[in-house]
C-alpha cells in the first residue's frame, strides 16, 4: 500500500543556523537514499515557503485567488514523501526516521494511506 508522509514544520527563516539546516537536509537525504535503495520510494518533493503560496476559493461561482496559505497556523506543509509500505506499522517506522518528525516541537509527520482512484478512459 502506498502511504503519503505529509511533512509539517515551522518556517523559521533566519532562525536556524547553516549547520542546523545542513543537518536537516542530510537527514532527509539519508531517508530518501535508503527508501530508494530498498525500492519503496514512489515520490517526494519539498515545497517553497508559504509566502509563495496562493489559495483559490470559489465564491458565487467565481474563483477568488488569495495570497498565502489557507489558514494561519504555526506549522506549514513543507513537503511530502510517498512510499510503498507493506502496512501501517512499516509506514510509521519510516515516519519516525524523517528528521522533521516533532523533535523539539518543531514539526510533525502526518501518515495517510493513498487512495487508488481509477484513471479516466482516454
Amino acid at each position: 500500500m502506498r502511504y503519503m508522509f505529509l511533512i509539517y514544520s515551522q518556517e523559521k527563516s533566519g532562525e536556524r543556523s547553516p549547520e542546523a539546516i545542513e543537518a536537516l537536509k542530510n537527514g532527509h537525504r539519508a531517508v530518501m537514499e535508503d527508501a530508494a535503495q530498498k525500492g519503496v520510494l514512489v515520490g517526494l518533493a519539498g515545497l517553497k515557503s508559504t509566502s509563495t503560496a496562493s489559495t483559490v476559493r470559489i465564491k458565487d461561482g467565481r474563483p477568488i485567488t488569495l495570497d498565502g496559505p489557507f489558514a494561519e497556523t504555526k506549522e506549514q506543509l513543507a513537503g511530502y514523501y510517498i512510499l510503498e509500505c507493506k502496512d501501517l506499522d512499516e509506514a510509521l517506522g519510516w515516519a519516525a526516521r524523517i528528521p522533521t518528525s516533532c523533535k523539539g516541537g518543531e514539526g510533525c509527520i502526518e501518515v495517510r494511506p493513498v487512495a487508488d482512484i481509477p484513471k479516466p478512459l482516454p
